[in-house]
């Protein structure tokens, strides 16, 4: 093949040929920071912001390489990413950070696009972002596991206010180290980012906060998926507050705690007669939240024919009362959340894939208590105080934070909040919770 001269190129403006990338990531400002230098390389940048976009950008553009961020709202990332490399073999794919990862990224754009993440790091206060910037597949940091660490070694923080000023504590078979309070996990987040409901400082935390913020102001559906009693209900409630809907009403519904047979008429609300003992109509949750915000407690346990109607009412915004003909258009946002993994649901049969990818437009995890353990002091800081508004303020004694670093909190936030609770009751007038009222406090769980 013949090479051109560098002077005839300049002058007839002949140009490589335009490359593609696909860009995925629910944050906008992380899109348009790859876009802007890869574009000044001489690619065509699309973006897409689901994993449902992606494969279809992917089937209409052909692109030579694909930058993928480490979340994406509507899919589960370690699956979504060997499914694309199985069916698209030929494109470099490349995660912006965190796990899964996937290494294909060895063609000849490679290094383009790794500087074109470097760039968009630098500035990223993302915490999905905060993890050591990507230089070569393979070579970031081995994370410690839980196996890794010391099993038998806890370490507590705690603040100042309760007179700590550290130490070890012996526990049975373990030991715990308490030192005082430390400032946030991830200094790339100040703590205005941090929402008021959601009480810790470890990564994880902060995360749904700033998720919360970024989805907040939107119309998109989300979809929480948390263990129980991580505070699925607080985020739901922060999600409504910081919306433009927070002036209208905020109406939550638990789907597991009503019964099948009542859950529909509890939904879309019924005529009088409808059913044996509907003696009045009645007015559903569904059209109690118009113009603001539905919470759909523990989706997951929803009936199958339930989740059909549910469907058309999410796809149309219109409802039909039970006993009624006329539909009725409702504008509500809907916020659902479950303690199960809904995407394996699906896999199953057990929960519809339609709803699923109607309602999981966005999706943020509340973690476990034992995923942020850090945090354990600070959340006992907090419900002391709230627990002493209506009495002077108890603080806790060293060995009792102790016992409460060595419980595993199968029940989370909200066990270890009973727990505090029945301890105060038990302490009466003492200026502070000793070991033994921990002790009982837990031996009722």
């Amino acid at each position: 093949m013949q090479c051109v001269p560098v002077s005839v190129v300049a002058s007839n403006s002949v140009r490589p040929r335009t490359r593609t990338v696909l860009v995925a990531s629910a944050d906008r400002s992380f899109r348009q920071r790859i876009a802007e230098t890869l574009t000044g390389l001489r690619w065509q940048v699309r973006e897409v912001e689901g994993g449902a976009q992606a494969w279809a950008e992917a089937d209409a553009a052909a692109p030579e390489a694909f930058i993928v961020d480490a979340w994406l709202p509507d899919l589960e990332m370690g699956e979504f990413l060997k499914e694309f490399h199985g069916r698209f073999p030929a494109v470099d794919v490349v995660t912006a950070s965190g796990e899964p990862e996937i290494d294909t990224a060895r063609g000849p754009y490679r290094q383009e696009l790794l500087y074109a993440l470097r760039r968009s790091q630098d500035n990223d206060t993302a915490v999905w972002n905060a993890a050591p910037m990507l230089a070569e597949p393979n070579t970031r940091p081995a994370r410690t596991t839980p196996a890794q660490a010391q099993p038998e070694t806890y370490s507590v923080q705690t603040s100042a206010a309760n007179g700590f000023t550290g130490g070890s504590i012996a526990v049975p078979g373990k030991t715990v180290s308490i030192r005082p309070l430390a400032p946030t996990s991830n200094p790339s987040i100040s703590s205005t980012e941090r929402l008021p409901e959601l009480v810790g400082n470890d990564a994880s935390m902060l995360e749904v906060s700033r998720r919360v913020r970024l989805v907040a102001p939107r119309m998109a559906p989300v979809l929480i998926e948390g263990p129980t009693g991580s505070g699925k209900e607080l985020v739901a409630e922060a999600l409504h507050r910081l919306s433009t809907r927070s002036r209208k009403p905020f109406v939550a519904i638990n789907c597991a705690a009503i019964p099948e047979s009542l859950l529909e008429a509890e939904l879309f609300g019924h005529t009088r007669g409808a059913f044996t003992g509907a003696v009045q109509g009645r007015v559903g949750r569904i059209e109690a939240a118009d113009g603001g915000t539905l919470f759909l407690d523990e989706i997951g346990e929803m009936p199958l024919g339930l989740q059909s109607k549910l469907l058309r009412f999410v796809e149309c915004g219109e409802l039909q009362r039970v006993g009624d003909n006329e539909t009725v258009k409702v504008d509500v946002r809907i916020i659902a959340a479950t303690h199960q993994h809904l995407a394996q649901q699906t896999q199953s049969g057990a929960f519809r894939a339609d709803l699923y990818y109607r309602l999981a437009v966005f999706l943020i995890r509340t973690p476990a208590l034992s995923e942020h353990p850090a945090d354990l002091a600070m959340l006992v800081d907090h419900f002391l105080a709230r627990l002493g508004r209506e009495a002077p303020v108890k603080g806790i004694e060293p060995a009792a934070l102790a016992k409460l670093a060595a419980h595993d909190w199968p029940g989370n936030v909200r066990e270890l909040e009973h727990v505090l609770e029945r301890a105060v009751i038990l302490a009466g007038d003492e200026p502070a919770v000793s070991a033994r009222e921990i002790d009982f406090g837990l031996s009722i769980n």
